[in-house]
């Protein structure tokens, strides 16, 4: 049963040690509060954690659906002991007031970045999710939901296009059929895709159409906002009749990024490097691209030959996770500001100079 949920060679070799115990492999399918089901060679079953296992475990230690997991069998259920190596993990910020790591989802190979066309498509909401996605280590891929509901799919596909840098964009519809043929060639036997998006956009509708049957619950959007309200409520690995897994996710009202400067710069890749080869020309060698003079940024942003939408959005992320990390560490906050104090300094000392003070 464990090679239909993705069981390789690979993991194999990394158990060794867990079976040297006793333990047997399984993968977390459900994940809801602290009570698991697992997959096993010997059916599914329910699991929990040792106490061990609980007392031990580190921020984002955890198993999450996705997981690989060394279990011991007992007669009531399956007690998790520890955690394989992670091959890909998605990240964010937990919501609410504590602002700790959360792992949404573990080991899975291709990340489904979904929005809905019908009113409700955001692209910088978009650019989070491509961040994460990088950042993860998953291959993404844009899809876009109800194209029947949309008047003007080739418009909008082409407007995440413009921010998706190569990334497969796809245009789907349950109703109709639309794009499912070609979702489907994506979804490869044995390995495992994410949906992530935020709620209404058709996730769980999506995994019922996939599976041929209904799997997830689903609800209907709100008529007045476009918005949809949150139905899938934990997070589930679905074996695809085709061979393939996909885990659906509950909609998510934030997204907020977790240490993901890499993710940032991949999403952003072409801001990236235009931004270093314009920096060349900058005034200060250590311009930050604001409001000193001289920023051949600013000059590049004033005249159009670098998008500003794209620009203030790689800023506001970079800026996210640069105060995360200032609050966090007392020594990064003193140096950020002796970073500014210094850009300071320089442009007040050229706008003398332009004036000819003394």
């Amino acid at each position: 049963m464990l090679s239909n949920y993705g069981w390789s060679d690979q993991l194999r070799h990394q158990f060794q040690s867990h079976a040297a115990q006793g333990l047997v492999p399984a993968r977390v399918i459900v994940q809801q509060r602290n009570l698991y089901r697992l997959a096993t060679d010997a059916g599914e079953m329910e699991g929990r954690i040792s106490g061990r296992f609980a007392h031990e475990a580190r921020e984002g230690g955890y198993p999450v659906t996705g997981d690989w997991v060394a279990v011991e069998m007992k007669s009531d259920a399956a007690v998790i002991a520890a955690i394989l190596p992670r091959a890909t993990a998605f990240t964010r910020m937990a919501a609410g007031t504590a602002k700790d790591m959360q792992v949404v989802a573990a080991n899975v190979d291709m990340a489904l970045l979904a929005a809905s066309l019908n009113a409700d498509l955001n692209l910088r909401r978009l650019e989070r999710y491509l961040a994460t996605a990088y950042e993860s280590g998953a291959a993404p891929v844009f899809l876009l939901t109800k194209a029947d509901a949309c008047d003007d799919v080739e418009a909008l596909v082409a407007s995440v296009q413009e921010i998706a840098a190569g990334v497969p964009v796809l245009a789907v519809s349950v109703r109709t059929g639309q794009g499912l043929a070609e979702l489907s060639a994506l979804l490869a036997p044995g390995k495992t895709a994410v949906l992530l998006g935020s709620s209404g956009v058709g996730k769980s509708t999506l995994v019922n159409a996939l599976a041929g049957v209904e799997k997830m619950a689903t609800k209907e959007i709100r008529e007045d906002d476009a918005h949809g309200r949150h139905t899938t409520t934990h997070r589930e690995l679905i074996l695809l009749p085709s061979g393939a897994l996909i885990l659906d996710t509950p909609g998510m009202r934030e997204l907020a990024l977790w240490d993901a400067e890499a993710g940032v710069a991949a999403a952003f890749a072409e801001i990236t490097a235009e931004v270093e080869r314009l920096a060349e020309g900058c005034k200060f060698r250590d311009c930050a691209h604001g409001k000193e003079p001289g920023c051949a940024v600013q000059t590049a942003l004033a005249d159009g030959a670098l998008d500003p939408d794209r620009w203030r959005s790689f800023q506001k992320l970079q800026g996210e996770m640069a105060h995360e990390v200032r609050k966090e560490d007392p020594r990064a906050a003193i140096a950020a500001k002796k970073v500014w104090i210094s850009r300071h300094k320089a442009a007040r000392s050229w706008m003398k100079t332009k004036r000819g003070d003394d």
